[in-house]
């Protein structure tokens, strides 16, 4: 299946996780991949992959989303480098959890920066691109999380933020022929959620394992999730199949979320 044959993707964050396994599945269907993170060395990584065993285009950049300058100039040689932008996934984000009380303001500044300000910054990078092209997809990233989570209020305000980012970018850019969604996991195996132990210890947990157990006990698939199980979603949100699917939020969690 090549559902993105020459089609052109930039993936935030995709050195790592569920952005280097969404990078690596649109590039097994034909498309040529931009990869974004500031872990120059693991985007470097991650293309080298796509080139090896996709054979599609794959060109790493170490990029801060949450500074302008640097996020515009390297759309600007997406766009030189491949000719079109037709995928944004805005998924590069941190933790930083704590309490309220000690919670600091370099905790939730960078938390707020690199999660929702930059998927705003690479959102307004590729518009006129988009516009121009009247086509494109931007997939973002929100979380189980966007409900609320006791020891995580930064990464929780952030996560609900894209949400409202995704509906308003919805309305203003379907007359483009342009949809944004959000996908929503909830804890997926990987080593950014091992840093969830920190609020986790909060609640008497110590051990990672014991952590996740605990979260399987409570899962009604009873299973954590994976890298693909979010990708499969990433990707069908990003296809022609769901050209009428626009200001979703999709939660890949193994339960209802309320």
């Amino acid at each position: 299946m090549n559902r993105f044959q020459d089609k052109v993707a930039i993936v935030t964050g995709g050195a790592r996780g569920i952005g280097e396994t969404t990078a690596l599945r649109f590039a097994s269907e034909g498309a040529h991949v931009a990869i974004f993170d500031v872990n120059e060395q693991g985007a470097q990584e991650t293309a080298a992959k796509i080139r090896e065993k996709t054979g599609s285009k794959a060109k790493a950049y170490r990029v801060d989303v949450s500074s302008r300058q640097e996020v515009e100039a390297s759309v600007w040689d997406v766009v030189e480098t491949f000719g079109r932008i037709d995928i944004l996934v805005n998924n590069a984000g941190i933790l930083r959890d704590n309490l309220l009380g000690a919670m600091t303001d370099d905790d939730w500044d960078q938390v707020l920066d690199i999660n929702l300000k930059g998927a705003f910054l690479c959102s307004q990078a590729v518009e006129p691109h988009m516009k121009k092209q009247q086509s494109g997809r931007i997939v973002m990233l929100s979380s189980q999380a966007a409900v609320g989570r006791a020891g995580r209020l930064n990464y929780a305000a952030s996560k609900a933020g894209i949400q409202g980012l995704t509906k308003s970018l919805a309305m203003e850019l379907g007359p483009f022929n342009i949809t944004v969604n959000a996908v929503a996991p909830g804890f997926i195996d990987t080593e950014m959620s091992k840093a969830s132990i920190a609020s986790a210890k909060q609640r008497g947990i110590d051990d990672f394992e014991a952590y996740k157990q605990q979260l399987i006990n409570n899962n009604p698939i009873r299973r954590v999730g994976t890298t693909e199980d979010v990708s499969n979603v990433i990707a069908f949100l990003s296809s022609d199949e769901a050209g009428y699917v626009t200001g979703q939020v999709i939660y890949v969690a193994g339960r209802p979320v309320v």
